[in-house]
């Protein structure tokens, strides 16, 4: 009987274990103290690469700026992960190189972006599954009235050739 039990505990340690969730970081944010030294219209781009070290990605439109991305991820077994915190702080740069601002952005600001799913149509008609199977067989079975006699690689008629000299 006691084994039972320290089978059944042993099972339980184990199953709750199993489940729990994973947790990573991912990426970097600076801490307070190096992000508090930046001074606005004071430091150049070099001074915050030697106080903050590499941005996390720089803008692709619209002005100069740097993104210093940190994110917590959790993920429960086989489902998709899931961003439970994030940190962005965003250093915007003028055109004489120095820092015009620091934005913070947090999990809360962010905004699902919904995607299209559209297609463009194709020209032609949707065949079905059995229309495409005989298509696949010699002789267009699956397509009425396009049928060729003589079978698909016959020559198609034209034009009389010239007569023989």
């Amino acid at each position: 009987m006691r084994t039972l039990a320290v089978v059944l505990l042993g099972a339980a340690v184990l199953g709750a274990t199993a489940c729990a969730p994973v947790q990573n970081q991912r990426g970097y944010v600076p801490n307070q103290e190096a992000i508090g030294s930046i001074q606005v219209g004071m430091d150049t781009k070099d001074m915050v690469s030697m106080k903050l070290g590499a941005p996390s990605t720089l803008a692709t439109f619209g002005g100069d700026t740097w993104y210093y991305i940190s994110s917590q991820v959790e993920q429960n077994a086989f489902f998709a992960p899931r961003a439970t915190e994030r940190n962005i702080l965003a250093v915007e740069f003028g055109g004489d190189g120095k820092v015009m601002g620091l934005q913070r952005y947090t999990l809360a600001d962010g905004r699902i972006v919904d995607f299209q799913t559209r297609e463009t149509p194709t020209r032609g008609r949707t065949l079905t599954i059995l229309q495409e199977f005989f298509n696949a067989v010699p002789g267009n079975i699956g397509t009425p009235g396009q049928q060729q006699p003589g079978g698909p690689n016959a020559p198609v008629p034209g034009p009389n050739p010239l007569p023989p000299r």
